[in-house]
């Protein structure tokens, strides 16, 4: 097999076989590429607090900072993939590289929360490049089924290095100056990050029958958005206002269109008929809903350290590191689990680890400003989500063809980052929504000033509760913020019971729908066999997305 550089490598996929020119090269540039790509996804967790006291923000306009940027990386990343394989994958994470460049200084001089959505979603964008492309270069130079399971190990920790450190970095820049510098740090390591992927990475494109689904991608896009618009503002606007109902109607439409026209689209961005095999179906939908326990949980603990309780935001990037950490420091045992042990029970026990989390969560007192209550329920989610995140991936490669890798990791990949981008608005809906309710009806019966009950009234109205805890001592309404505080409380812990419920369904769909399936012939077998049936110039073709953040 001849590479874009002229470098001939010979074909086989035996463990023992010498690796491919540019592995360790490339494999370093990958990790540094996920790195950066997620530290832009998880940096605004400890910066929720500030965001709000410096740019006046209130409960659906944080949740957009995190949604704008998600929304990016799933409305995209199939098109990213294609366009990766059409004009290269080392190319691909430049271009990326040099979005989050763009979008971090937009994040920096942001004047008002409005740049700070346009600064997240060109994050979001850079990132939906380099997830996918930077684990295609890591399975081209692979030769083996283990030393890939290696690789991806290695990519998802440094993925999840980045989501734990991303807060720590937050943080130390809010001590010292302001959360500026910390996204202008973010500009040097993206820039870095594009400068290592051009000089050490290896080439390599899959251009052959791959071409641009417009119409899919089109409808995807506006579908997925109107959605995702009516769920972040519902809470606020209220769930019978015409533009809410609407968006969620034409939402709807656009989606349903989309599946009719992936159904007959030459080269669709979506194959339905991955859906038949029962195993890739079930992992999709626990992929879905597993992801969207995890990120809510901690799109939920951010808030609640952060607007809620108003810690310093390095206290708020204590718990990520337990939620984020595990993921990077249990690597070797992921990577000897992922080839010794069905991913389904890995799944199963990842998943039954953060419902325990989550629900413990649950039971905090937002009175509480101690971290030491959320020591063991983060670190169980985090251990749990460092079972599940590579055993979603590996689920999908060995439940389909070798011919089919590329697409099956690509629809789970979709699949997991659109649970992603739902957990921020899934928690952010449930807790406020239930929030304002508690607050308007306590705030009725309480025994305040008539000046500072009608501030408080027209405040919470206008921004919720969460604006309303936010006031100066002194300011009008500011009688209230207890009030406000307890209904946060309540309703963010019952956004932490629907987290664990979540992971909770997602455990037993596992066990459940994956009953009586014989299990999985692993990726060195199937790649034996597809490498048979195409012949010895062939490889089976690699994963065209990463597993999960």
């Amino acid at each position: 097999m001849t590479l874009d550089n002229g470098t001939t490598t010979s074909p086989g996929p035996s463990a023992g076989a010498a690796r491919r020119p540019g592995y360790a090269g490339t494999l370093a540039a990958a990790s540094a590429a996920v790195f950066v790509a997620q530290l832009a996804n998880a940096l605004p967790a400890s910066l929720n607090g500030l965001f709000q006291q410096d740019l006046g923000t209130h409960g659906s306009q944080l949740t957009w900072i995190t949604a704008s940027f998600m929304i990016a990386v799933v409305v995209f990343e199939f098109t990213f993939g294609v366009l990766g394989d059409l004009f290269g994958r080392r190319k691909l994470i430049a271009s990326g590289a040099a979005l989050v460049v763009a979008g971090s200084i937009v994040s920096a001089v942001s004047p008002t929360v409005h740049w700070l959505w346009v600064g997240a979603a060109l994050n979001g964008l850079g990132a939906g490049a380099m997830f996918p492309g930077s684990l295609t270069m890591i399975a081209d130079v692979a030769r083996s089924a283990l030393e890939r399971a290696r690789a991806i190990a290695l990519w998802s920790g440094f993925l999840s290095a980045g989501a734990a450190l991303s807060p720590l970095i937050g943080g130390a820049f809010a001590k010292v100056g302001s959360w500026r510098g910390s996204f202008l740090v973010l500009v040097a390591l993206a820039f870095v990050s594009m400068v290592l992927s051009l000089a050490l990475a290896t080439e390599s494109k899959a251009a052959e029958g791959r071409r641009l689904d417009v119409p899919g991608q089109i409808t995807f896009a506006i579908g997925l958005i109107l959605v995702l618009y009516a769920a972040v503002e519902g809470p606020e606007k209220g769930w019978g206002a015409p533009d809410i109902v609407g968006a969620f109607a034409v939402g709807a439409g656009f989606l349903i269109a989309f599946l009719l026209i992936e159904r007959r689209a030459e080269s669709p961005i979506l194959n339905l008929s991955l859906f038949k095999d029962r195993a890739f179906a079930v992992g999709s939908v626990v992929a879905v809903i597993g992801m969207i326990a995890f990120l809510g949980a901690c799109f939920a603990t951010s808030m609640w350290l952060g607007p809620v309780q108003h810690q310093d935001p390095l206290r708020v990037a204590l718990p990520f590191l337990l939620l984020q950490g595990p993921a990077f420091v249990l690597i070797p045992v992921v990577s000897r689990l992922l080839h010794r042990v069905s991913p389904n029970w890995l799944l199963t026990s990842g998943f039954s680890l953060m419902a325990v989390g989550s629900f413990l969560c649950a039971r905090l007192d937002v009175t509480d400003r101690s971290l030491t209550p959320f020591v063991v329920p983060t670190l169980l989610i985090g251990i749990g989500f460092a079972l599940a995140v590579s055993s979603i991936t590996a689920v999908a490669l060995n439940s389909v063809p070798g011919r089919l890798a590329g697409m099956a990791s690509a629809t789970t990949n979709m699949l997991r980052d659109l649970g992603f981008a739902l957990g921020p608005v899934v928690v952010g809906a449930v807790a406020l929504s239930h929030a304002g309710e508690t607050f308007a009806s306590k705030l009725a019966g309480a025994d305040l000033p008539p000046d500072q009950l009608g501030a408080a009234t027209e405040i919470g109205r206008a921004a919720g509760p969460i604006a309303v805890n936010s006031l100066p001592p002194d300011a009008p309404g500011a009688a209230a913020q207890g009030i406000a505080l307890d209904a946060l409380g309540s309703g963010f812990g019952l956004a932490y019971t629907v987290c664990g419920v979540a992971a909770a369904v997602a455990a037993a769909v596992t066990v459940i729908g994956m009953a009586g399936i014989r299990a999985p012939r692993t990726l060195d077998t199937e790649h034996t066999e597809h490498t048979a049936e195409q012949g010895s110039s062939d490889r089976p073709q690699a994963p065209t997305t990463a597993p999960a953040q």
